[in-house]
């Protein structure tokens, strides 16, 4: 059984549709990453699958629950982890894991807590305001309350947006090991570093809609070929460049300062300038071409 399904699912606010006839199944056990950019329709598809939104149309359905009428049943084998921080900042840590422990009815509220402390490496601070942690220490007490009851299934949204290099690579760990548990992930995301490490598929969403999905290596493999050459140098020179590129059928992206011609192993003499930097497709290449926003 799958752990999510989304058949047809729209949702609109007004004029603008953030959730444009969507499709989505997560089989049990796996993390799906969804990678977009900004406005996708990522995080309102976070919140119809949590019931804090409810579709206009479509069938949607959580660890056999149907929505929106079962949610209250498909939230409580859930952990959420929200984009934005809403920890209850007048109590202590432990606090905070204890009350959502006793409002997932966990059998041993001290046992869970002491578990979940162990799991953010926050038991040497359970005692103090959370008012007092740093982002790091907060965002992982969100996801250590979102395990607290210890769900089948746990929905990510953005869970390291905002935070340094450092910290995400802390918060990545934790997210791996649940991973490797075999807990079901679906982690929306725009950080395609973050999509790479931790997905074991990736689905690209746009405007509402998912518009590939496979594995890393399959979507690189599929839209990107095996290599990409980067090329750098005056607005005149890229303009020939890909210009040139372009009438042979290549796909060609802006990358910062240069240009990136994708699949370059298809050139044909000439295309790819002998100064250009050549190495692997990325699934970055893949996000730009397929959405055609800034990579992150």
């Amino acid at each position: 059984m799958a752990a999510i399904e989304l058949r047809g699912a729209v949702k609109r606010f007004g004029p603008i549709t953030a959730v444009d006839g969507l499709d989505l199944e997560v089989p049990e056990g796996i993390c799906l990453g969804l990678l977009g950019p900004n406005g996708a329709g990522k995080s309102t598809t976070m919140r119809l699958l949590t019931g804090q939104a409810i579709a206009d149309s479509g069938k949607l359905r959580v660890l056999g629950h149907e929505l929106p009428g079962d949610s209250k049943a498909a939230r409580a084998e859930m952990g959420v982890v929200p984009q934005l921080d809403n920890l209850d900042v007048d109590v202590t840590v432990e606090d905070n894991l204890a009350v959502y422990a006793r409002l997932y009815r966990v059998p041993d509220v001290g046992a869970a807590v002491d578990k979940a402390l162990d799991l953010a490496r926050l038991r040497g601070r359970r005692r103090d305001a959370v008012d007092k942690l740093s982002g790091g220490m907060r965002r992982r007490l969100l996801l250590a309350r979102g395990l607290v009851h210890e769900p089948k299934l746990i929905l990510l949204d953005e869970p390291t947006v905002g935070l340094d290099p450092q910290i995400r690579t802390e918060l990545w760990t934790l997210i791996d090991n649940l991973r490797t548990r075999g807990t079901t992930i679906l982690m929306s995301t725009h950080y395609i570093e973050e999509a790479e490490r931790l997905a074991d598929e990736v689905a690209v969403m746009d405007k509402g809609k998912i518009i590939a999905r496979a594995t890393p290596a399959e979507l690189i493999a599929a839209h990107a070929g095996t290599h990409t050459a980067e090329i750098y140098g005056p607005p005149e020179r890229l303009t020939e460049v890909r210009a040139i590129a372009e009438g042979q059928g290549l796909p060609v992206r802006p990358a910062g300062p240069a240009i990136a011609i994708v699949g370059s192993e298809r050139a044909a003499d000439g295309a790819v300038p002998e100064d250009a930097v050549i190495r692997a497709a990325s699934l970055e290449d893949v996000f730009v071409l397929l959405t055609g926003a800034e990579a992150e």
